[in-house]
């Protein structure tokens, strides 16, 4: 495990339970693709049964309001992080196609963020997301 790296996803506080599920999961899923490093080996049980890998570098999961999100997202692109969005759009969608038509329609500055995920270096990451609180 990489110490200097930190994973992170932001939520919006005001999000229904199973849409801050929902934007976690598809925010990691981005992480773990253009990070492979990441990804420990498969697990296995006492039978024997493989199970897939999962990350072997721990994600803090962080919550915000709005005006939070929008400033820790600003902050993230500002230090070059590897950043995911997921946006409100996106709950209308069914489809990955769908989802990216709705990202690519809105420019950067007016996304709704419901999250984004961001990877760096610890401290870029620390600095970047620093008014946002551990989600409860």
């Amino acid at each position: 495990m990489d110490t200097h790296i930190k994973v992170a996803v932001v939520v919006r506080g005001d999000l229904a339970a199973w849409q801050k599920l929902n934007v976690t999961a598809f925010l990691v899923s981005g992480v773990g693709s253009q990070h492979p490093e990441l990804v420990g080996k498969p697990y296995m049980d006492g039978s024997d049964v493989e199970y897939l890998p999962m990350f072997a570098q721990p994600v803090v999961v962080l919550i915000g309001d709005q005006t939070r999100i929008n400033r820790a997202f600003g902050r993230a692109r500002a230090r070059n992080l590897s950043i995911a969005v997921y946006t409100d759009d996106l709950f209308s969608t069914g489809n990955d196609d769908d989802n990216r038509a709705a990202v690519g329609a809105v420019p950067t500055d007016e996304l709704r963020l419901a999250g984004f995920s961001a990877i760096g270096d610890r401290r870029d990451v620390d600095k970047a997301l620093d008014k946002l609180r551990l989600h409860p």
